[in-house]
């Protein structure tokens, strides 16, 4: 009897536990192994569009193991572009294919770095949230971190969280995420809980032959920490036999139907309807003891596709920067390209020129021949000068020129020095003591000194005038775009610009701010100070991009 007693509180808890999963999310989990770069994003992001396409309601959150707080005061150079979402959380790029993919928008809730994990905790300790009690990795990081991963599905708006963990199995920071997964688990059960393990099948083309240590020690790896991969995505570029699937599956303990090949492919785009291929989709529902509903819908994905790979035309572009080393500093932009050029049927051949090495002696070389011009984004005075050189030869030779952000405030200053003669003009980002402030903060911003936290964040609105090239595009007076900024156009100036021609035709209805500039004797001539970038998706080309490289085929022909 007593024995009885004892195992009546295990029953219930488990009971509760099957009780409240028949009407909450479940979990899919992304890892890696063997090396990073393998593409977790783009598989984690393909897998949430085939069960989208099912029917079902997903979303796709990153854990990011490195203890800064956010990616916002990252180096390009270090960690790629910084993505910006509605509500103005600064995350991981990542969030910029689970939104291009999937077609909704993500939030803070979707990105979550150890950086963050461990300010809540410190923070609740200083508080006295914990009572005096130790403070551990087990169970008070590890507890936080469940948190974060639940907490997207607590009011049963989605079917199915995706969660990716950065990095790799076997990384010391990613300890506690494993070991918060192995909890999660224990707790819901295996069917409410999927590992789906992304790996490297080396191809050593002396041996000619496909080696599986590799993924063996990854997997070791994992066990060794508690935790086992229910289904293996092996990166390979040649592919994998089924004596290779049942030597995986034998030796990592899956099913070989749980062994599925991700080859590499020509485009991300091409990556869902590999994995469809593979039935990933269908292992995953199966072992989450889901049903199929029907067949994935994905025609419009196709539709893209074919015009992604058959493109009648070729237009050129040069991207002016000073990131332009590192592509993914500049992704969406890139990506919004490929979908622009989709809607377009014409292959968009990106030309980077790095805006540093940019003089007035050799901008003509530099930039001739290309059918457009943009100038990309970005922080800080290195590389300025290049790109008002860039503007100034788009201006005056009337190519198609779209400037985004950092690249719309250098159009205001090559104005005011080149138009209006105002010879010192500058941004106070660049030069505090310029006699014409064109670019400047705004009074409550001068104050307001840490990092991480500039000032305009996120989604805000802007009204669009009627009868202008704006309009034309958006062919609507209100949108809403995300920023992430400090300085702004000086209004103090607007008089001057606009006699002289530079239109002013979005501005944010409640600030006064400028958010659109364009040039009116010019055949496709704008500057955005938001970043429509982060806003195209495959099904939903941005339309500034859309209408940017139609421009450019324009100038072309």
């Amino acid at each position: 009897m007593a024995d009885l007693l004892r195992e009546i509180p295990v029953f219930l808890f488990y009971f509760k536990i099957g009780h409240i999963r028949n009407d909450m999310a479940k979990y899919i989990f992304v890892t890696g192994g063997v090396t990073s770069s393998l593409g977790k994003g783009i598989i984690a992001a393909s897998l949430a569009k085939l069960l989208q396409a099912r029917g079902f309601t997903v979303t796709i959150q990153k854990l990011d193991p490195y203890i800064n707080v956010d990616p916002g005061t990252l180096n390009p150079y270090e960690h790629g572009e910084c993505y910006v979402t509605n509500d103005g959380a600064e995350t991981d790029l990542d969030l910029g294919h689970y939104e291009r993919f999937l077609g909704i928008p993500t939030s803070q809730a979707n990105n979550v770095t150890t950086g963050r994990i461990y300010q809540t905790v410190i923070n609740k300790e200083r508080e006295g949230a914990y009572l005096g009690k130790t403070v551990q990795v087990i169970p008070h990081i590890t507890d936080e971190i469940k948190r974060r991963i639940t907490l997207l599905g607590q009011d049963n708006k989605f079917d199915i969280i995706i969660t990716e963990i950065g990095g790799t199995v076997g990384d010391i920071e990613s300890l506690p995420y494993i070991e918060s997964i192995r909890q999660m688990q224990w707790e819901m059960g295996r069917e409410n809980c999927v590992v789906v393990h992304l790996t490297l099948i080396p191809y050593l083309k002396a041996a000619k032959e496909l080696k599986t240590k590799p993924t063996q020690h990854s997997v070791k790896l994992m066990n060794e920490n508690g935790l086992a991969p229910d289904i293996i995505v092996c990166r390979t570029e040649e592919p994998i036999n089924g004596d290779i699937k049942r030597k995986i599956a034998l030796f990592c303990n899956v099913t070989t139907d749980a062994v599925i090949e991700a080859a590499d492919a020509d485009t991300i785009y091409d990556v869902p309807l590999l994995m469809m291929r593979e039935n990933l989709d269908v292992i995953v529902l199966d072992k989450l003891k889901m049903n199929l509903r029907h067949e994935p819908d994905l025609k419009q994905w196709k539709e893209f596709l074919n015009k992604l790979k058959n493109p009648t035309k070729t237009v050129n572009i040069g991207l002016v920067g000073k990131y332009v080393e590192l592509q993914d500093a500049y992704k969406s932009i890139l990506e919004a390209f490929v979908h622009a050029g989709a809607m377009n049927e014409c292959k968009v051949k990106v030309h980077n020129v790095h805006s540093e090495y940019l003089t007035p002696e050799n901008v003509k070389s530099s930039l001739s021949g290309l059918d457009g011009i943009l100038v990309a984004p970005g922080f800080g005075n290195r590389g300025i000068e290049g790109k008002i050189e860039a503007i100034k030869y788009a201006r005056e030779h009337k190519i198609p020129f779209f400037g985004i952000c950092l690249g719309m405030q250098c159009c205001v200053i090559e104005f005011a020095r080149n138009v209006l003669k105002l010879e010192a003009a500058n941004s106070t980002e660049m030069d505090i003591h310029t006699p014409y402030p064109v670019i400047d903060l705004m009074e409550n911003q001068k104050n307001i000194i840490q990092m991480g936290g500039t000032m305009r964040l996120g989604a805000y609105d802007c009204e669009i005038e009627n009868n202008t090239l704006a309009f034309k595009v958006y062919e609507k007076n209100f949108i809403s775009e995300r920023h992430r900024h400090r300085w702004e156009f000086n209004n103090s100036f607007i008089e001057q610009f606009e006699k002289a021609g530079m239109k002013f035709s979005g501005k944010n209805p409640n600030s006064g701010l400028v958010e659109i500039i364009e040039l009116t004797h010019h055949p496709f001539f704008i500057g955005a100070q938001f970043h429509p970038e982060l806003k195209s998706t495959v099904e939903n080309p941005h339309p500034l991009f859309k209408y940017f490289v139609k421009a450019a085929l324009e100038n072309k022909n």
